[in-house]
């Protein structure tokens, strides 16, 4: 999206996130990575920012505007482009806060939200699990009703910011025989007895923020916990936060696809082979010229997605799938082409291009991969179809005129 299309606010918030990527994070991107260690000093820097009440209501301590999903979406965007880790160890705090936001009492809204906005405590997002991953219905976990009190047993996998985070939000079975009131959702506070981390994943990218296995032992939580104060409504909290989510994750994408540009027309405009630079030759311009139609194109559909979400659109889900499968796809694609275009050097770890590459590749799988969003879109493609018809006289179907079927 042209600066012509954002807001004045929008372009606030952008500037402010490129300033501290600039200075706070991208001197330290690769030793993080390297260590697998959160930064927290970059992490110190986005709250005194502001960074965090992004997308978060002024009534909650945080500093949202007419367009929250959006600027959530410029913030990660500018930070990825110089680390995805960090941009995504920031968006996971929208995925972890957006269930309260969306689906909270305002009590649970005022308790939680603006440490979540100052900063002072991160949340993470408990759903998938060593056997319920796209299944998410699938889940395990289970919350026994005890009294007034619920008590969560049960593993989770692939927890964003697990263990640094103070605050989750988890998805548990209350009622195993129900089908469509079966999953409730809680939020559950570290050092709660019973609650703790398991292994520590070993990642191929987003190295800098921890992936971890959650484990609740009979941790016992009070009826102030229930999201929403409702049972069975989990699933429904789950599909809507995700909804919501996706874009940024878009957003991550299309940061690293255009970090990865930025640095492959440094290289090429600099590297010298057969007396002139690679820029100067024919099919390196065409490639540069494709790598580029990708990133805009994603950057159109992410904000797009976004800024439909903060109108209030209806069929969100469909926009931020078409974001989520379109910029992560571009983003493997980009990255991939500018470590070939860094020739040997591209698949070395002394050169910055190749962390690219592997945090590009998480983010066709996250939050959804990108075959469930291939049929989230078919779906509603296929729904649509069903309304098609002033295209009947232009399509005859004879079989249909003459109750016949097709061969």
């Amino acid at each position: 999206m042209s600066d012509l299309l954002l807001t004045k606010e929008n372009l606030t918030w952008r500037d402010i996130a490129r300033e501290v990527a600039e200075k706070h994070i991208r001197p330290i991107a690769a030793e993080y990575d390297r260590r697998q260690e959160y930064p927290w000093e970059a992490a110190k820097a986005l709250a005194s920012a502001g960074l965090f009440g992004t997308w978060i209501p002024k009534e909650y301590g945080g500093s949202a505007g007419e367009t929250p999903v959006l600027d959530l979406c410029l913030v990660v965007e500018e930070l990825s482009r110089v680390c995805g880790g960090m941009g995504v160890g920031f968006a996971v705090n929208a995925l972890g806060s957006f269930p309260i936001l969306l689906a909270g009492t305002d009590e649970q809204k005022q308790r939680y939200l603006p440490d979540v906005a100052a900063g002072r405590r991160l949340i993470a997002f408990c759903l998938s699990e060593k056997m319920a991953g796209s299944d998410a219905g699938s889940m395990a976990t289970r919350a026994v009703k005890d009294g007034d009190h619920f008590v969560i047993s049960g593993e989770k996998k692939w927890t964003t910011n697990g263990g640094v985070a103070e605050i989750y939000s988890v998805f548990a079975v209350t009622d195993p025989n129900s089908r469509s009131r079966r999953i409730s959702a809680f939020v559950v506070e570290k050092g709660m007895p019973g609650f703790s981390i398991g292994k520590i994943e070993d990642k191929m990218g987003i190295r800098c923020i921890p992936v971890v296995e959650t484990i609740f032992d009979q941790v016992r939580v009070g009826p102030a916990n229930l999201l929403g104060g409702r049972e069975g409504y989990g699933f429904k909290h789950a599909m809507e936060t995700l909804d919501h989510a996706r874009p940024g994750v878009a957003a991550q994408a299309v940061g690293l696809a255009q970090g990865a540009l930025d640095y492959a027309l440094h290289w090429v405009s600099r590297r010298v082979q057969f007396g002139a630079p690679l820029s100067s030759q024919g099919q390196i311009q065409g490639r540069l010229a494709d790598m580029q139609a990708k990133v805009s194109a994603a950057r159109h559909l992410v904000h797009a997605a976004a800024l439909n979400i903060d109108r209030g659109a209806s069929n969100i889900g469909f926009l931020a799938a078409q974001a989520k499968l379109f910029a992560t796809n571009a983003a493997m694609e980009v990255t991939t082409e500018a470590v070939q275009l860094f020739g040997g050097y591209g698949f070395m770890k002394d050169y910055p291009i190749e962390k690219f590459m592997r945090d590009a590749k998480i983010t066709q799988i996250y939050e959804g991969t990108n075959e469930i969003q291939r049929l989230v879109i078919s779906r509603n493609l296929i729904k649509s179809a069903m309304h098609m018809d002033h295209l009947a006289p232009y399509c005859p179907m004879p079989w249909l005129d003459n109750k016949q079927k097709p061969n």
